[in-house]
């Protein structure tokens, strides 16, 4: 059965039989877990190999694991400081900064792709104007050329683990105030100005391979009149067309504030796919994601299942033992001590 466009959650450690059904669904195409998903690594292992063998191809598995205060995985994990410090390195030795953002990449993924997670939803690319809390020290600097070459060299470091990136907020959050998870953020900014500041990192990092875009619940006023997630003028027009991207748009959670003006469930599932997005994200809400599988009607087109099927992640060691024998790991780990590296709580799972 070929993946679908809808990603849903699990509500704990394990699978209910509601949520296996769910998963079964044709609509089905992946999962997002959360910290509430994770006990231990043993837990989170044996979650991940049961999602992965219900079904062929196999389901998508996600998080957010960025680093700094949004990392769901902590105990057995390295604790990523927030991407504002590589930025901070970047203003006294950019060199290093940029091996520390590898790093930081490779060891991030290294770390999932053990655990059986396919990708994280990162990096952030949001330009720190010093407006958004909810992006805050999130983003890397205020400097969209900083981001460009810091975020590249994460990237980086995550295809070399076997994991692809997934850009996010396209076209930019860091200008606005408000938390689109609790309110529609609006940026009345014009379209030459977002695109000489904003724009830069997606712009650079989509020439040089990136895999995966998550669009912002932010509504442009002067550019279109639907937020960026549920915009054909920002997904087709400016993404497809201007920047030339042939990834995966990823929409943020279809049950946060900022996407409420699209409707119920299901039609904020349909204005997104319509508008240009390959796979929605329906978080949080089990009856909300079973108003989504059943009012829905979609079918995956080819080329959207052509972009899914490359992120799936590359499984290099099965083991966290392994893995820390591994010494491109352990170089990894040694080029993170400059950026406030937090390895106490590393621990070898069996």
């Amino acid at each position: 059965m070929p993946l679908g466009p809808i990603m849903l959650d699990l509500a704990g450690y394990v699978i209910t039989e509601q949520e296996r059904q769910r998963l079964l669904h044709p609509l089905a195409g992946g999962v997002i877990l959360f910290a509430r998903n994770f006990e231990d690594c043993a837990q989170l292992r044996e979650l991940t190999a049961e999602l992965h063998r219900l079904r062929t191809p196999g389901l998508i598995i996600a998080v957010d694991h960025e680093g700094g205060r949004v990392q769901r995985f902590r105990s057995g994990f390295t604790a990523i400081p927030p991407m504002r410090h590589v930025g901070r390195l970047w203003d006294a030795r950019p060199a290093e900064a940029r091996r520390a953002a590898a790093a930081v990449g490779y060891v991030l993924a290294s770390e999932l792709l053990v655990h059986g997670i396919d990708l994280s939803f990162t990096p952030v690319l949001d330009v720190d104007s010093g407006a958004s809390s909810v992006i805050g020290d999130r983003a890397f600097h205020a400097d969209p050329n900083a981001i460009a070459e810091l975020a590249g060299a994460l990237v980086h470091g995550l295809r070399e683990a076997g994991m692809s990136a997934v850009g996010k907020h396209f076209p930019g959050h860091g200008h606005v105030v408000a938390d689109s998870h609790h309110a529609l953020p609006v940026d009345d900014r014009n379209y030459d100005t977002i695109e000489a500041l904003d724009l830069v990192p997606f712009r650079r990092l989509i020439g040089a391979g990136l895999n995966g875009i998550m669009p912002a619940h932010v509504l442009y006023t002067r550019v279109d009149s639907h937020p960026a997630g549920f915009s054909e003028v920002w997904l087709k027009k400016v993404l497809r067309g201007r920047l030339g991207f042939d990834g995966v748009v990823f929409s943020d959670d279809l049950s946060m504030e900022g996407a409420s003006g699209a409707g119920g469930m299901a039609q904020r599932a349909a204005a997104a796919l319509r508008a240009g997005c390959d796979m929605v994200l329906a978080c949080n809400d089990a009856d909300a994601a079973d108003e989504i599988l059943a009012g829905l009607d979609y079918t995956m087109p080819a080329v959207s299942l052509v972009r899914l099927a490359r992120m799936h992640g590359r499984r290099e060691f099965d083991d966290m033992i392994r893995l820390r024998e591994d010494g491109r790991y352990v170089t990894a780990l040694h080029a993170l001590s400059g950026i406030g590296l937090e390895s106490g709580n590393l621990a070898l799972d069996p």
